[in-house]
């Protein structure tokens, strides 16, 4: 399990998304899996950026102090890994109806297209947890191990 906590700031995203990447290689999932898993933590993730309600021009410390907190959580389980976001909002995430043109709105239909199952729930500490499970075939490669190496 991988559990990293954010600003809820426009930045998030692209740390959510490193740490993603980072760990899952880490862990030896496939590449394929690695990119598709890390698109999804940047839709979930940036919705939880909304609705951490950051203070339009926001430019002070004072200001940035009332930016909320996000979290995310990444488990590996055989051949899945679940994908938790969590914000400290307890509004239900709704996916929008596709409109060709609209800049925004298709983060909640990615990722209900592109994991196995998604949902959300309502932790006993507040806010909501909205989460996606992907999976993937195998274990291409061994998982990353820090060996020291001597010189002799």
């Amino acid at each position: 399990m991988s559990y990293l906590e954010l600003a809820g700031l426009p930045s998030a995203v692209r740390w959510a998304r490193r740490h993603t990447r980072d760990v899952l290689s880490a862990w030896g999932i496939e590449r394929n899996a690695v990119e598709t898993v890390e698109l999804l933590v940047s839709e979930l993730v940036t919705n939880a950026v909304r609705h951490a309600r950051v203070p339009e021009g926001a430019v002070t410390y004072l200001d940035l102090a009332e930016v909320r907190r996000i979290s995310l959580t990444l488990r590996l389980r055989r051949d899945r890994v679940s994908v938790e976001v969590w914000d400290s909002d307890s509004r239900p995430p709704a996916v929008k109806e596709q409109d060709l043109d609209a800049e925004g709105g298709r983060g909640l239909f990615l990722v209900a297209t592109l994991s196995k199952e998604w949902g959300y729930y309502h932790p006993p500490m507040g806010g909501k947890v909205v989460w996606c499970v992907v999976t993937f075939c195998a274990v291409q490669r061994e998982p990353y191990t820090w060996v020291e190496q001597t010189r002799g």
